[in-house]
């Protein structure tokens, strides 16, 4: 205290030792930091001298990083003997010590086996794949859309994902798939995975144009999930993503709760890169083809007068149309077009050591294989990430899609109306072509005349949608051994669907209704955010500590209003322009809440452990204020890391073995008697619906493990992934038909369980390696199977049309989950199953001499039944390609031995749907030695899409489910034919 008393007291003293301090302060800190940190340079080359663009050179231990540009060069300010990891998608990771080197030369091998992916394991943390307790896919830009891009996001995964059971619900335009990864997750609940697009929870309803108000598809009123709508992920822009990531089951997609029990699609868009702004603009522009036409009944005179009607007029007709040259094969007038496809596509991306940007512009459009029908979509995005200073972060994504798809009136028809149903029962010789005026005539043979309906009738999906999502990343402490961070995330998916679908009064099954003008108006907010801290101890190069902990919410409000309007004025479109209105409004709404803690444990870099307890609570639960537990447990161990497996044949072996639970919350209402509203003697009252509610509704649980080894050979140019896992669904959600004395015509009731089991198979390898070929190649190969362990009520059908006439799904105890009964000549009895035997996909990419690359993938779906009403919708018709074929009995036409079959045997409906696809090819050329300084590269490319199907089956395509994606997959009934592409691209980088 004295000296301090002495210097107050003392002031030209004091002002001579802060003169002193300050100079020092000015000398020392220079000095010092000349001395603690230098600038390094270097080149990012492979093995073959090709520069790494967007390699990351990172220091140590620091948040100082940065990224390698086109030519692979860079530049970081690093301390004094720094250490830098080096990694990039695709290749082995390199730690280097840059003391006393001031540039450096940096080869990368490619990561064969993918040892070195970051693979994410929690809402806030990453580890790589070698240390990984779950088998997780990965898809790359590449593999995604780098071959034959498809025409939607959702159709380009179609054979990528080993565990996943893929459909398409519809050819038409503007894409619909339904996706179940690893069997059957639930039978009313929700069967789709989650998909989260940058943090964002993005929403996947389908929604119905009302079209069932004409086609009396199902009962119910105007909505049906027989309606085909699109799914609203095909929205997402293929060529914006960089990676994908596939949590196939709850052992590593539990720690995202209620959402996940379909398993989780983490899909990352492409970010910013530092340096200078390169721009890229990419043409594509191709055709469409019919994949396969089912053909159609040759008439003779004869043959016409056995049809419906009076035979003398039908072979009058014949006789009438044969002379004048009038014979039509409709089904190739109507479906066999050659529709042209254009895709632009402008990106630009840059930044500096602060902030990086991504931006992109795409227009696409797409012609149909029907006239009339289409799809076009705008698409823009924008990426930023900023480093406010070495301890915080922040990033935003934005993105605004604008879509039209033009769709048809196809699928499953109790009027008649729909094109396929109609095309079934009208022959070759009928007259549907319009007058010199443009009237059509009605078509005798059928209710509608489908080239009328084509050219007049209207059906169509507008999107505007908007998903936006915020990143913020804060170091709160960091130390030698310690650093504690703040991550939060979250966002906004918000669209506004426009489903528009006009019949005028001049159609010929608008006889009665005199015109009908269905618009449907949709607004749908999905919201989520998560919130945690994540601390990583490192208290020895031996032990890494990573405890991560946080809270997670998700909202959604649906709000669907359609109105079906009836003797609507000619011309006109207005719903107020009619004689009669019937509007019918569906609003949802949930609230899902989240506690999560997670451990995860890298000892001697050996060995992996993972513990984390997931809280989640619901206001679709019967109790909204119960917080449900489920846990995740993992554990890795590399036998060659931890010194047991000595290097050489091996280059990694490791075990693995994981358990995790899940959820999926009832369905929106199920805990809920609801009242309708009614007209009582002219007074408004209410009904008490026929469908009675549980209070004590419960959400069905999801508990699944995983065990399996990895290996890798030869230096990484040969891998392997063997993965076993079991799934168990325990309070599977059913709406029974309970007892008539109860009052309801259906009741919601958690009935049973059930349980999937399976194998996945995985390769990668690199055959041939030299300097002027490379050959990698993948080759994929799962299968599931499934049974119901437990069941409260008597076996329920459900799911597909006539019941056990054509077959149908059934749930019972004891069986398959996916199995299909119908009459077998002896009663009821299983005919089929829907799950494939097996599958197996491959996919290769061939370079040779650096810039001409072939690529293609492969897929064969080894058995497993559809119910395939199309082909029997032709027999009901008397118009199948092969009704006049010999049968098994003596002067019987095939056609009328299959009619013959029908109330005694389903068989031939149950169709096996085996099918080998060549599903993408493509031919690339990169012009990379142009001579001029302002243009980087040209890439120009051929790929077919789809073009090459070898199967026995009877219909458009195996790969179909007209029910949506719901659990009844695999029912067959005159879709719109899915096609084939044939496309030119030519890409140019700047």
């Amino acid at each position: 205290m004295s000296q301090f008393k002495f210097l107050n007291q003392n002031p030209n003293m004091r002002n001579k030792l802060l003169f002193i301090i300050v100079w020092l302060l000015v000398i020392i800190i220079p000095v010092s930091l000349f001395a603690q940190s230098k600038m390094v340079s270097g080149v990012v080359t492979t093995g073959n001298n090709v520069p790494v663009l967007g390699a990351t050179i990172a220091v140590k231990n620091s948040s100082q990083a940065v990224v390698s540009d086109a030519n692979g060069k860079f530049t970081i300010n690093v301390p004094e003997n720094a250490v830098l990891n080096v990694s990039a998608i695709g290749y082995k990771s390199q730690t280097i010590n840059v003391s006393g080197a001031a540039n450096l030369q940096i080869k990368l091998d490619e990561d064969v086996s993918r040892l070195d992916e970051v693979v994410v394991t929690g809402l806030a943390t990453t580890v790589k794949r070698k240390n990984l307790a779950n088998t997780v896919v990965q898809i790359g830009s590449k593999e995604l859309s780098g071959t034959a891009p498809a025409t939607t996001f959702d159709a380009a995964l179609e054979g990528k994902i080993p565990g996943a059971y893929i459909n398409a619900n519809s050819g038409a335009p503007g894409g619909g798939v339904s996706v179940k990864l690893r069997g059957v997750t639930s039978v009313y609940g929700n069967t789709q995975p989650l998909y989260v697009v940058d943090g964002v929870f993005v929403d996947n309803s389908a929604t119905s144009g009302g079209l069932n108000a004409v086609t009396q598809a199902g009962p119910g009123g105007a909505t049906s999930n027989q309606d085909n709508p699109s799914s609203r992920i095909a929205d997402i822009n293929p060529a914006d993503i960089e990676s994908i990531e596939v949590l196939k089951g709850a052992s590593a997609a539990a720690i995202y709760g209620s959402k996940a029990a379909g398993g989780v699609i983490i899909i990352t868009t492409k970010r910013g890169k530092q340096g200078k702004t390169s721009v890229s603009l990419t043409q594509d522009i191709g055709f469409l083809r019919p994949i396969k036409l089912l053909g159609v009944r040759q008439f003779t005179a004869e043959t016409a007068a056995t049809l419906p009607g009076d035979p003398a007029t039908l072979t009058q007709q014949f006789n009438d149309a044969q002379a004048k040259g009038e014979i039509y094969d409709y089904e190739k007038e109507i479906y066999d077009h050659t529709p042209l496809t254009r895709n632009t596509i402008l990106s630009l991306t840059g930044g500096n050591e602060n902030t990086s940007f991504y931006f992109s512009a795409s227009q696409k459009d797409q012609g149909g294989l029907v006239q009339n029908t289409g799809y076009n979509a705008t698409s823009v995005r924008l990426n930023l990430d900023h480093k406010i200073n070495n301890n915080i972060k922040i990033g935003i994504t934005t993105n605004y899609i604008n879509s039209s798809a033009d769709r048809g009136l196809f699928g499953n028809d109790n009027a008649g109306v729909t094109t396929g149903i109609a095309l079934s029962s009208t022959p070759d010789f009928a007259q549907l072509h319009p007058d010199a005026n443009g009237n059509y005539p009605n078509n005798p043979f059928a209710a509608s005349n489908p080239l009328q309906t084509i050219a007049l009738m209207q059906n169509n999906e507008a999107v505007n949608r908007f998903i936006t999502g915020a990143t913020l990343d804060v170091i709160l402490q960091r130390s030698n051994k310690s650093t504690t961070k703040f991550i939060g995330r979250g966002g906004v998916d918000f669209y506004n669907l426009q489903t528009s679908v006009l019949f005028p009064s001049v159609l010929q099954f608008e006889a009665v209704n005199k015109g009908e003008s269905i618009q449907g108006f949709t607004k749908n907010l999905n919201t989520n955010y998560i919130f945690s801290l994540v601390n990583i101890f490192t208290p020895s190069d031996k032990l890494s500590l990573t405890t991560s902990a946080g809270i997670t919410q998700e909202t959604g409000s649906y709000n669907n209003l359609l109105n079906v309007a009836t003797q609507v004025i000619a011309g006109q479109s207005n719903v107020d322009q009619a004689g009669a209105l019937n509007a019918t409004q569906t609003r949802t709404k949930f609230l899902n809440g989240g506690i999560f803690i997670q451990e995860e444990a890298n000892i001697v870099n050996a060995i992996t452990v993972t513990a984390g307890l997931r809280f989640d609570q619901s206001s679709n639960n019967g109790d909204v204020s119960k917080y449900y537990l489920y846990p995740k447990a993992g554990v890795s161990w590399n036998l060659t890391d931890m010194g047991i497996v000595k290097p050489g044949l091996f280059e990694s072996v490791k075990l693995r073995a994981a358990y995790g639970q899940a959820n999926n919350t009832p369905a929106y209402g199920s805990k809920f008697t609801s009242m309708g509203v009614a007209n009582i003697g002219g007074n408004p009252g209410l009904l008490v619906n026929t469908v009675e509610g549980q209070a004590d509704i419960k959400p069905e649980r999801q508990a699944e493990f995983e065990t399996g080894i990895d290996f890798s050979l030869f230096k990484g140019r040969l891998g392997f992934e063997l993965t076993y896992y079991d799934k168990n669904i325990s309070d599977f959600l059913l709406l029974t038909t309970p007892p008539a004395s109860s009052g309801f015509a259906q009741k919601w009731l958690n009935a049973g369980n059930l349980t999937n089991h399976g194998i996945e198979l995985g390769m990668n390898a690199r055959p041939v390696e030299s300097k002027n070929i490379t050959w990698n190649t993948s080759v994929n190969f799962w299968r599931n199977r499934s049974m119901v362990t437990k069941l409260i009520v008597p076996p329920v059908q459900l799911g597909s049309v006539g019941g056990v006439l054509l077959g149908t799904y059934q749930i019972e105890q004891g069986k398959s989950a996916t199995q299909i009964v119908g009459l077998n000549g002896h009663g009821v009895g299983p005919l089929g199953d829907a799950e494939p035997t097996f599958q197996m996909s491959t996919y290769n990419e061939v370079t040779f001499y650096k810039n001409l690359s072939l690529r293609f993938l492969l897929h064969w779906k080894q058995g497993g039944q559809n119910v395939n009403v199309t082909s029997m919708q032709n027999v009901f018709g008397s118009t199948s390609a092969d009704y006049d074929k010999p049968s098994p009995i003596p002067h019987v036409p095939y056609g009328v031995y299959q009619l013959m079959q029908i109330g005694s045997n389903a068989q031939q409906t149950v169709e096996t749907s085996t099918y080998l696809r060549l599903r993408e090819i493509g031919l690339y050329y990169t012009f990379s030695q142009l001579g001029v300084t302002w243009m980087r590269s040209i890439n120009v490319g051929v790929s077919l899409n789809n073009y090459l199907t070898i199967t026995k089956y009877k219909g458009y395509d195996p790969e179909v489910s007209n029910f949506g994606t719901g659990f009844s997959s695999g029912v067959d009934i005159d879709p719109y034919p899915s096609s084939k592409q044939a496309a030119l691209h030519v890409s140019i980088n700047f």
